[in-house]
């Protein structure tokens, strides 16, 4: 993964004063998948009342409605905490968007204290995510959590 300075501080460039919440996500989620090394999708699921609803993404189409605690995805916003998948393949209950993701990172993102959604990350390598990169995409929905708090 590329230095976390660099993809921070262009983060933050991106989202400071933008007060446009999708058009932030959009810009985040670009930025992440043209950045990062091996990934086939990079993106964001909103929540709306029960369900995380696809939000701004890159990578193939995807699927529209998660429940929440179904999934990777689901599994993170209900427990409140970040979830690296090494093997999506061993997590049960695992919802294949795409059949070629072979690992995910998960983080729930928050706006004014309250859930707003979840960064999902996905790559179809196995063992794509080292504890240092999850470390620079929790650091990377920090700089989104401040933008859309805003």
């Amino acid at each position: 993964m590329e230095s976390n300075t660099s993809l921070l501080a262009e983060l933050s460039a991106l989202t400071k004063g933008v007060p446009h919440r999708i058009a932030n996500l959009a810009n985040a989620s670009a930025l992440l998948f043209d950045r990062l090394p091996d990934l086939n999708w990079a993106g964001f699921y909103l929540l709306e009342g029960d369900r995380l609803i696809l939000g701004p993404f890159q990578g193939k189409p995807a699927c529209i409605e998660i429940p929440m605690g179904r999934g990777v995805c689901g599994s993170a916003a209900v427990q409140g905490k970040t979830l690296c998948v090494p093997n999506v393949h061993d997590f049960p209950g695992h919802i294949a968007c795409d059949t070629a993701s072979a690992s995910e990172v998960v983080i729930p993102m928050y706006a004014n204290g309250s859930l707003l959604g979840v960064l999902d990350i996905d790559s179809p390598i196995l063992n794509r995510f080292s504890p240092t990169d999850v470390e620079i995409l929790e650091e990377c929905v920090r700089v989104l959590e401040r933008a859309l708090s805003e």
